[in-house]
């Protein structure tokens, strides 16, 4: 945005400072247009004892020209006065250029319209950018651990209340599906800034159509044969797991990064998760996943609405119903735990 004011009177802090939030609020409003197509001019002078202070201002843009002339006593109070003008403007010539295709015109003989091209699509707009294939390869690769323990998660909860067969589907499997669609050419990619909220939304459509075509009857298992996960680590040594013998141990390898959790804080971490899971078996499917969407994978109640289809009222809703029921395990267990203190007395 072109910005130029011309002072005819002393400037203070007030005043500019008025400013300062005007221009904030214009740019907030004026997202589409193009920032050099945007031109604001004002003139801030003392016209006479009784006017007071005179603010004048003209707004250019590609549709349009607005101009506010407003008086106060001090220049602060006809710069918001001004403000607040001109905002009206705005908001009533954006309601024009949306409704512009809905304009009533009188049929003519010989008048042939002519097709409207919608402002979004005009030079002067900002196309918002899309997610590309390699904006989700670059999520994935930073993001990859998280998205796996939510599906871990949302997996053992269907486990848990008998949705899905145990051991039918694996967190690689659901996680594989979803990168596999996000990638794909067949969905319509969403804008950068909702793309982690999307791949959690594949990942819970992912889990809803691999359960049903999931197998209902396991095949046999040998009695000889192990029931276990098999462990496929290089070696038994934990030492091993972060440094080979063929590497040089340099500084950086023993400097403690205060940027990064100690392993006591993951472990509390984990520990609070996993109490959160129990305390939430046998609640509402609903309720429970805007609850871990909300309070551990920390999205808002608008991209959870997104990722679950429902309304914003009814994820919030669900998760004061998460909360209530995470409240009542909480005073159940202390309660049989206080009985057992007693007991062993």
């Amino acid at each position: 945005m072109n910005v130029h004011f011309s002072y005819r009177d002393r400037k203070t802090p007030d005043v500019e400072k008025e400013i300062n939030h005007l221009i904030e609020k214009l740019r907030k409003r004026l997202q589409v247009f193009r920032p050099e197509l945007v031109h604001l001019k004002g003139l801030i002078e003392q016209n006479s004892a009784r006017e007071g202070i005179v603010v004048s201002l003209n707004l250019r843009l590609p549709s349009g020209q607005m101009a506010v002339q407003k008086s106060a006593s001090s220049a602060s109070a006809a710069v918001k006065a001004a403000t607040e003008d001109l905002l009206q403007q705005i908001s009533k010539h954006k309601d024009i250029l949306r409704n512009s295709r809905k304009w009533q015109r009188r049929r003519v003989a010989d008048y042939r319209p002519h097709a409207q091209v919608p402002f979004e699509e005009t030079v002067a707009a900002v196309q918002v950018p899309t997610a590309s294939s390699e904006d989700v390869r670059s999520y994935v690769n930073a993001n990859l651990g998280r998205l796996e323990r939510f599906v871990e998660r949302e997996l053992y909860f269907r486990e848990t209340s008998d949705e899905i067969a145990a051991d039918s589907l694996s967190k690689e499997e659901v996680v594989d599906e979803a990168i596999a669609r996000a990638l794909g050419d067949g969905l319509e990619k969403p804008e950068r800034l909702a793309l982690e909220p999307w791949l959690y939304r594949l990942a819970i459509q992912a889990i809803d159509d691999l359960s049903v075509g999931a197998p209902e009857d396991t095949a046999s298992v040998h009695l000889e044969d192990s029931r276990r996960s098999p462990n496929v680590r290089g070696s038994d040594e934990a030492e091993l797991q972060f440094h080979q013998p063929d590497e040089m141990l340099t500084g950086e390898n023993v400097i403690a990064d205060r940027r990064m959790a100690t392993p006591e804080d993951i472990a509390y971490s984990d520990e609070m998760i996993t109490l959160v899971q129990i305390a939430l078996e046998g609640s509402n499917r609903a309720d429970r996943e805007a609850f871990i969407l909300h309070a551990v994978e920390g999205f808002s109640q608008e991209e959870i609405a997104a990722i679950t289809d429902r309304k914003p009222e009814d994820v919030n809703a669900s998760i004061v119903k998460a909360r209530e029921h995470l409240r009542r395990a909480s005073s159940v267990a202390n309660r049989f735990q206080e009985k057992l203190i007693q007991a062993s007395k």
